[in-house]
């Protein structure tokens, strides 16, 4: 697979702003932009599932079907990603939020608090309890970006079932105020 990185041409570095912002502000920033919640998984060479939550996920194209995540460069849910080629992004529901907080911190067998099994088309790790949709991805490319990699993901399976996602802003878990509507 093709791996490209992208540079991009400005009129000065980011070394010569006048100004650099640090990471705790830029966090309070982007927390007053509310998100739907995922984790994404995939499995190690060892066969053992990875999974991390992430609320940095957007759709890039409608053909093929894509999306991106971002995820920490050094975490083991991008290097089960890298060696398998292949993961899954899990839309948690409103009444998942155990899940969102136990892959968001640094429990030892994540796995072990949640139900989950094996997609359909890849048999990668579902939380088909605790997820509204899942999608199967394959790996389209990776992009290293400070400590974080985009990750782009080809749609190749999905299963989508009507309920209330889980959101995230303001650094706290929350619902949409109501239910599901009409499809757009």
């Amino acid at each position: 697979m093709e791996r490209v990185h992208i540079a991009v041409a400005g009129t000065r570095a980011p070394h010569d702003a006048p100004h650099r912002v640090d990471g705790h502000d830029f966090r309070s920033l982007m927390s007053s932009f509310p998100t739907g919640v995922a984790v994404v998984t995939s499995t190690g060479r060892d066969g053992a599932p990875r999974g991390v939550t992430c609320s940095s996920l957007s759709s890039v194209a409608l053909d093929p079907p894509t999306l991106l995540v971002c995820l920490k460069t050094h975490g083991s849910t991008l290097d089960a990603i890298r060696a398998r080629e292949w993961f899954a992004v899990n839309l948690l529901h409103a009444r998942a939020r155990a899940a969102a907080e136990v892959f968001s911190s640094p429990v030892a067998d994540r796995f072990g608090h949640v139900r989950w099994r094996p997609t359909d088309t890849a048999g990668l790790p579902w939380l088909h309890e605790d997820a509204l949709a899942v999608a199967e991805c394959a790996l389209a490319g990776l992009y290293a970006v400070g400590d974080h990699t985009v990750v782009l993901g080809e749609v190749a399976g999905m299963e989508v079932r009507p309920d209330v996602p889980l959101l995230y802003g303001l650094r706290r878990f929350s619902a949409w105020p109501a239910g599901p509507g009409p499809a757009a």
